[in-house]
Order: C-alpha cells, then sequence, then structure tokens
C-alpha cells in the first residue's frame, strides 16, 4: 500500500465513480481501476460497493478513509514545506469558512494580511460546519471558521467568539427599531430559518424553534430557507422574521435594508471556532492569516498543536 495507491483511492471515493477519477487524475479509466483493484487484492477486502450507478464506501474503505486523508495531508505539508525553504515564497492559504461567516469582519482580516504580505494568495471557499471540518482534516483547506467546537481528535479548534443572534425584520415592518418584552410576543409572525436536518450539519439550524420551544410556543410559523442571502431578501421584502448572526447583517442594516426588533428575553449566541488539522505545516502566509483571525503576535512557520487549544466556553441558549 503506497502514496499512489492512497491517492487513487481517494479521489475515486471524492469523485464517486471511476470514471470522474480518471479525468481528475488525467489517467485511463483502464489504469484506475487496476491501481484500485490491486490495492483491494493486497488488503483482501473490496473498498467500494456499487450501490445503483454510484460507488460508496464498503465498511473496509470508510475504515481506511480518515488514514489515507492523514497520509495525503502529511505529503501535501511535506511539499509545501520543502517548496517554502527552497524558494522561500509565500505561496497560499487555503481557507474555508461557513458562508455566514464571510461577511465585513473577514473582509477586514483579510484587508490586514493584504497591507503586510500583498504577495500572498489567498484562496477561500464556503462550506457548511461539517464540510469546513472534512476539508480541513482531509487537507484541503489550511484554516476554517465554523460554528461550534468538533471534537474530532484531528483537528485543533479554537474558540474566537460568542456571534449574537439577532431578529432581523423588513425596514417597513410595524415592529422596526422597536422592543418586545418576549419572543413568544412575535409566534404569531413568520419565521424563515435554515432547514433542520442532519445533511446540513449547522447546529443552530434548529435555533428558531428552540427558543420558541423553551417559551412554551411549539408550533411557531416558520418556513425553511437553505440559502442566508435568500432569508435576507425575503425578510427585505416582508415575507417574514429571521433570526440570525448579528455579523451576517451588518451591511443591510447599515444600509436600512433590514431592520432590528429587540427583545427582551433573548440572549442566544453561537461560538465562532477556528480549526487546524493537529500537525499540519503551518507556513508564513497561514500564520500571517491565523494572526489576523485570531490576533497577537506573529509567529515563523511551525505545525499545529498537537492538543486543541482550551479557550473559554460562553454559555449559549440555543
Amino acid at each position: 500500500m503506497d502514496s499512489e495507491a492512497l491517492r487513487t483511492f481517494l479521489t475515486v471515493h471524492r469523485q464517486g465513480g471511476v470514471s470522474a477519477a480518471a479525468q481528475a487524475l488525467s489517467r485511463t479509466q483502464s489504469a484506475i481501476s487496476r491501481r484500485l483493484a490491486l490495492l483491494e487484492q493486497e488488503l483482501g477486502l473490496r473498498l467500494f460497493e456499487r450501490i445503483g450507478r454510484a460507488l460508496v464506501l464498503s465498511e473496509a474503505g470508510a475504515a481506511l478513509l480518515p488514514h489515507a486523508e492523514r497520509v495525503a495531508a502529511a505529503l501535501g505539508d511535506a511539499s509545501t514545506a520543502l517548496a517554502g525553504v527552497r524558494t522561500g515564497a509565500l505561496g497560499s492559504v487555503r481557507l474555508v469558512v461557513v458562508g455566514t461567516l464571510a461577511g465585513t469582519a473577514l473582509t477586514q482580516a483579510l484587508r490586514r494580511v493584504h497591507a503586510r504580505l500583498p504577495g500572498l494568495d489567498v484562496r477561500l471557499e464556503t462550506a457548511t460546519s461539517a464540510e469546513v471540518s472534512a476539508k480541513v482534516r482531509a487537507g484541503e483547506a489550511s484554516i476554517g471558521l465554523r460554528y461550534f467546537e468538533d471534537r474530532s481528535p484531528d483537528l485543533d479548534c479554537r474558540v474566537l467568539q460568542q456571534e449574537r443572534l439577532v431578529v432581523v425584520c423588513a425596514a417597513t415592518h410595524a415592529l422596526a427599531g422597536k422592543r418586545v418584552p418576549s419572543l413568544a410576543r412575535l409566534a404569531g409572525e413568520r419565521w424563515l430559518a435554515f432547514p433542520v436536518t442532519e445533511q446540513r450539519g449547522e447546529a443552530f439550524a434548529a435555533t428558531v424553534l428552540a427558543q420558541f420551544l423553551t417559551r412554551g410556543v411549539d408550533q411557531p410559523d416558520w418556513v425553511a430557507i437553505d440559502s442566508l442571502t435568500a432569508q435576507k431578501r425575503l425578510v427585505e421584502a416582508g415575507f417574514g422574521l429571521a433570526l440570525l448572526q448579528a455579523g451576517a447583517v451588518q451591511e443591510e442594516l447599515a444600509q436600512r435594508q433590514l431592520a432590528l426588533i429587540e427583545v427582551d428575553d433573548l440572549d442566544a449566541s453561537v461560538p465562532v471556532v477556528r480549526v487546524l488539522r493537529k500537525g499540519a505545516w503551518l507556513g508564513g502566509g497561514t500564520q500571517a492569516v491565523l494572526q489576523a483571525l485570531e490576533g497577537g503576535p506573529a509567529a515563523g512557520p511551525h505545525r499545529a498543536a498537537g492538543r486543541p487549544r482550551q479557550a473559554a466556553r460562553l454559555p449559549s441558549r440555543r
């Protein structure tokens, strides 16, 4: 079992089949099938099962996956570290964040990095919290930002802040800019919220329902909208209210496209967490981005901590 065999296995899994993997690796389908068959023969186990037209991991494949990801990530770290020593180049930093965190605070942090290191290449993509962890774990991203800590032993998590949840409404709403004593007062309003599904992987998706349940309202009027932008546009147009992160609506509030309803008995927040892969090589560019996100003095290239850094977990109602 060598690195090329593991790379083939990972690519077939990530691409969902031999044909797509062959295209991704610029090889023939027969070459990919043969390499996968040799690996399965060596292990004496089937790594994939065919369900319909799709290839899915077998029990053995699922057991091998995290180890193959660690090997691939370690090889990527080695290449990055050696390239940095050889050329002295800053390279690129791959940053993956939950979409609601790609707001003005992130822009300001990246602006500070660019002012210091204008030659640094920063690649940014958005994902769900679960996907953020998966991409960092697999070495597909250097730094992740998600909601709530991931207790995986492969990850180094640090709580950066608690982000307050606020009730937003259209600027023309009768309660815009006003205060109500309890969230129960708004139970008759139409609410827009993320779907409550395991696949979404967002721990705060059920926040709206949970807040009403704690106040004795078991069936609020709500509609599932799986897009932050869509929620904000519908609220802006007057089609309902939403409970969102304060940082996600700063621009709309400043432009008076949205307004807040202050709720006396609402004290809810979600922790924003920085995620690294334990033992990962952190080059100078990655350290600069970390400094901007976390604050504190800059540091030279090093590896991520072997154990998660402890951070105070502030209470939040969910």
